[in-house]
């Protein structure tokens, strides 16, 4: 009920017109090039949450064409040919080649492939989606294969509807997991015997107007700057259900909120089905998510935003969660101290991002599970669960189309666990936040070169490392009840190096249609794994060398090896 007085109050209020699609982000070229013009001082961008909707990019991109000046030769063509990809947002039917049918409403075509209407009334578009990805080392041969489709469509001024299915197949080893320390998207896999087969289905619907939106959709979510994974929320999990608003009320001010239906993987013993009167299913457990983040510019180009979130696991909706501005851990406390138990998991978070320097952008996220100002005294052992992320770019200077970047990430023990699995900072058991998890560290360099419209060369280097892993245990009991505790967070942070990952790659893309391109990749990694020679410490999951890298590297890619990649994609 208080979800249906809130939807309904929120479309009352939104009366002016605007229209919100978000582009997932898998389409990482408009992404990037939105990105380098912002760098370039072409654009104001608030780039620590994404998705955009397919509107706000249309209109980044109209921006930077007025500068026609400032403008090279490439990203004159770069914007004529994502506006083209933006059409229906201005009530156009797209350019396309080999047309099955065209009139004044609609058409449909093969180059670019699609179905497009317009009307006064009703826009909307259908997108075939498809791609191979072959991969070969000395382990042997990858094959990734996906079909589907996307739906997008507006009616009126307000109300936006948008879907999408993809079915995928990987013929050979799963190399994506929860456990596996890889920037590979997350999937809840089917049941296979060999290799793995998963399906991904988002969409929502949405109502919006020019200075917000309120939609209830199922979608990837990504939050703090980065160019090499986020540290608050990476929007590698699996997507998953929530509510969003979205408000911009002025130029200096912006808020994201969203409350999530989160799958916890976590068995409910008080909830199951009965099959036949003798079997017993098992329930997974509730678990939710309520999130905020507030931008604030008090100059053009300095965004500073801070929030907070809180992961909670109660049998059903807590209506206190559903506040968009406030502070959770409070809340928390308010509702769960005065029965003597355990908090529910609050986290806080802060992204600064400045792009005040011509043609560079340096930022900072930091993330917060906790945080004690005693813990910063030297003689304290003890280390704030926290995790940071730095990190610049440098975009067509001194030289044009070449970029750089270098980004630094340093996360401390326990920060993205918990004591209660329940209440861990995971959705279908994968870390909501950096992939490399909790007491690691990464550094990214990488340059990328593009000489012409859609085509891109990046040479990169990356060095990740992983310490020893944990399980966050507690002990110290009173009568029951948690009294004082001890944490592993008194063990040093990365401490000793269990697993490390070295890798030097060349990727070369060129986007033949939007959305449309084909790729390699290159890649001389060298992933290892190293016993502790130290005593078991409180908490510590100690693993033999095989086991370490097996848990946490896919057989394929574990060693000193290779990596050839090649393949096409449109629509994902």
């Amino acid at each position: 009920m208080r979800i249906k007085i809130i939807l309904l109050f929120l479309l009352y209020v939104l009366t002016a017109s605007g229209q919100d699609i978000p582009q997932h982000i898998s389409y990482y070229k408009v992404y990037d090039f939105v990105d380098e013009l912002s760098t370039s001082g072409l654009i104001e961008l608030n780039s620590a949450v994404k998705p955009y909707s397919r509107n706000f990019i249309r209109t980044k991109l109209i921006e930077a064409k007025a500068q026609q000046n400032k403008l090279n030769k490439r990203q004159k063509a770069e914007i004529e040919f994502y506006l083209n990809d933006f059409s229906l947002e201005n009530n156009e039917l797209p350019k396309a080649n080999w047309h099955l049918w065209k009139n004044e409403k609609s058409k449909a075509a093969l180059l670019a492939p699609g179905i497009f209407y317009r009307d006064s009334l009703f826009k909307a578009r259908i997108t075939p989606a498809l791609g191979l990805n072959f991969m070969n080392n000395a382990g042997g041969t990858i094959i990734q294969r996906w079909i589907g489709a996307d739906f997008q469509a507006s009616i009126g001024k307000h109300f936006s509807v948008f879907g999408s299915l993809r079915d995928l197949s990987n013929n050979g080893e799963k190399l994506s997991g929860y456990n596996y320390l890889n920037d590979q998207p997350g999937y809840q896999y089917k049941e296979a015997t060999y290799g793995g087969d998963f399906s991904d289905s988002r969409g929502g619907i949405k109502v919006s107007n020019n200075w917000g939106s309120i939609g209830f959709v199922k979608d990837n979510v990504v939050w703090g700057d980065n160019y090499h994974g986020a540290n608050i929320l990476s929007g590698r999990a699996p997507s998953y259900p929530m509510i969003t608003l979205h408000l911009q009320p002025a130029k200096w001010f912006e808020m994201n909120y969203f409350h999530a239906w989160l799958v916890s993987n976590q068995v409910d013993s008080s909830y199951y089905y009965l099959e036949n009167d003798t079997r017993i299913w098992y329930r997974p457990a509730n678990k939710f998510m309520a999130a905020n983040m507030f931008t604030f510019t008090p100059i053009r180009n300095l965004k500073i935003s801070v929030g907070n979130s809180i992961i909670y696991a109660e049998k059903t909706i807590q209506g206190a969660y559903l506040i968009p501005i406030a502070f959770y851990k409070s809340i928390d406390h308010t509702l769960t101290k005065g029965l003597g138990t355990e908090n529910q998991n609050s986290q806080m978070f802060m992204n600064i991002s400045s792009r005040n320097l011509k043609h560079t952008h340096l930022y900072t996220s930091i993330f917060i599970d906790e945080f004690n100002f005693a813990r910063l005294k030297p003689s304290n052992k003890e280390a704030n669960p926290i995790s940071i992320k730095a990190g610049a770019k440098i975009a067509n200077f001194p030289i044009k189309n070449l970029s750089a970047e270098i980004e630094f990430t340093r996360t401390n023990i326990l920060n993205f666990k918990h004591s209660i699995p329940v209440l861990s900072y995971t959705s279908n058991s994968y870390n909501l936040g950096h992939y490399l998890g909790d007491n690691a560290q990464e550094t990214y360099i990488s340059l990328q070169y593009k000489p012409l419209r859609g085509l891109d060369f990046k040479l990169l280097y990356m060095n990740a490392l992983h310490g020893n892993e944990y399980d966050y245990v507690r002990r110290g009991t009173s009568n029951g009840i948690v009294g004082k505790v001890t944490h592993i967070i008194s063990q040093p942070s990365l401490g000793e190096v269990i697993w490390k990952n070295e890798t030097i790659g060349l990727h070369g893309t060129y986007e033949i249609i939007n959305n449309g391109y084909v790729f390699f990749k290159a890649e001389k990694s060298n992933i290892e794994a190293f016993e502790p020679t130290k005593a078991v410490t409180f908490g510590e999951k100690r693993m033999t060398t095989s086991q370490t890298l097996n848990y946490f590297t896919p057989l394929f890619f574990q060693g000193n090896k290779l990596t050839l990649s090649a393949g096409f994609s449109f629509g994902f």
